[in-house]
């Protein structure tokens, strides 16, 4: 198991690597933030004295140098917007984002096991047909529509739930039911799919045979060896939760890294882009890793 860690280790470092000079040079395309936060009629030597402030009179091979030199000491600059330290603006969104992500997926894990285990053990049932059709709803709808449905329907028809903010329970469950379906039917799909296969097999057979009751050979017999491809698709699933809360943060307004990333884009503050990015980056470094360590639990061929 640990050359499997580390190789996922250096990968992963690599495409972080590749990420940060794709995302540094590709963001000094979005122009001079110079011309964004002076006034239209500031002099030539108030903007001169802006950049120098900054670090962008330099040419963009020598801010690159200087960039990586000071992320060595963990140093990810300041923002240009809010006058503090990078990481410090991230982190605080970070946090927003990763509760969003956790409370979803532990609500999209719990439920879809247990609905796609039932469906599949009563194949061909009406609560099977219902599992099919949620689960194709749930992976085709588009995530921006759902969230305008959800609006139309429940804030502004019904008005039961606030459209933004943060102040209480009642602000998270759009935000979260939006999140909730697509991975939901993706994950229902393939448990319902790997549980199948799981009861066709000789050691479920052998219990039925032996008089285990149902509950036993859904939740001991089988779900610990259907659970293999699971993993995967939940992991890609907070993979693509982290990364893409992008639209979801900014309809609901909120104040989360996904929301920070566009505000910091439009605003070109380059430190907060780069730094957004690569705490993002971590977390999914660092959550693949987890997988790939219940998966080796799991499987022990995957330890040699």
């Amino acid at each position: 198991m640990p050359s499997m860690l580390g190789k996922r280790a250096v990968s992963s470092f690599i495409s972080l690597m590749v990420l940060i000079v794709l995302v540094f040079f590709l963001s000094r395309l979005t122009g001079d933030p110079a011309a964004l936060y002076l006034p239209v009629d500031a002099s030539e030597e108030m903007r001169q004295n802006f950049r120098e402030i900054h670090g962008l009179n330099d040419p963009v091979l020598v801010q690159f140098g200087h960039y990586v030199a000071d992320l060595v000491h963990f140093d990810f600059g300041d923002s240009i917007r809010k006058a503090r330290p990078a990481l410090e603006v991230v982190l605080e969104s970070f946090v927003w984002t990763l509760q969003l992500a956790l409370i979803t997926m532990t609500l999209v894990t719990a439920a879809a096991i247990v609905l796609g285990s039932l469906a599949a053990f009563h194949v061909g049932s009406w609560l099977d047909r219902a599992a099919s059709l949620l689960s194709l709803i749930g992976a085709s709808a588009p995530d921006f529509w759902i969230a305008i449905v959800g609006i139309v329907l429940f804030s502004v028809s019904l008005g039961w739930l606030p459209t933004s903010g943060t102040g209480s329970v009642w602000h998270w469950i759009l935000p979260i039911a939006v999140l909730f379906i697509r991975p939901f039917g993706l994950i229902l799909q393939v448990v319902r799919g790997s549980m199948i296969t799981a009861f066709g097999s000789a050691y479920v057979k052998t219990a039925r045979a032996k008089g285990v009751r149902n509950r036993p050979i859904i939740f001991v017999h089988t779900l610990r060896n259907a659970m293999l491809p699971v993993i995967t698709v939940i992991g890609d699933q907070a993979a693509a939760l982290l990364n893409g809360a992008v639209v979801v943060e900014t309809i609901f307004g909120f104040p989360g890294v996904g929301k920070l990333m566009i505000d910091s884009i439009l605003q070109r503050d380059f430190n907060v882009i780069l730094a957004a990015i690569m705490v993002t980056a971590l977390a999914i470094f660092v959550m693949n890793l987890l997988i790939d360590i219940a998966y080796a639990l799991l499987d022990p061929r995957i330890r040699t």
